[in-house]
């Protein structure tokens, strides 16, 4: 079993908390010889004319020294997962969910802002003290 980020839980409990359902923790997709786990994956009923929602959310903590080389293994895996999900569940949006020091200083920096308009990565930002979302951004 691969291992969880230090704030698995918080991102869990924080969905959790804005009435999500977890249905995979993780969420393991195959594809030929290549498998990956995303670290959760989870439902909401929005509306019955809309259906179900459902997204996948990969939990990173971004607390090495190095805020870009965070990012780096981030938007590697992010881009790799989105792919996966393409091919075995279209319908499931992928998030990349970071803490909200890590959005408010690195987040906001030129460099990254035009890496997630460019990459379109859809994010959630979460609070790991009070185990709540934030925001989500799309």
């Amino acid at each position: 079993m691969s291992a969880r980020d230090l704030f698995h839980q918080a991102v869990r409990r924080g969905l959790e908390k804005d009435r999500w359902q977890i249905s995979s923790d993780p969420l393991e997709l195959e594809w030929e010889e290549v498998k990956v786990k995303i670290d959760l994956a989870a439902e909401r009923l929005i509306a019955a004319e809309r259906g179900e929602e459902k997204i996948a959310v990969e939990i990173k903590s971004f607390i090495s020294p190095s805020p870009i080389s965070d990012f780096h293994t981030a938007l590697g895996q992010f881009l790799n997962y989105k792919i996966m999900l393409e091919v075995n569940e279209p319908d499931r949006q992928l998030y990349l969910a970071v803490p909200l020091d890590t959005y408010e200083i690195f987040f906001q920096s030129r460099f990254a802002r035009v890496a997630i308009e460019r990459h379109r990565l859809k994010l959630i930002v979460y609070n790991p003290i009070t185990e709540e979302i934030v925001t989500w951004i799309n």
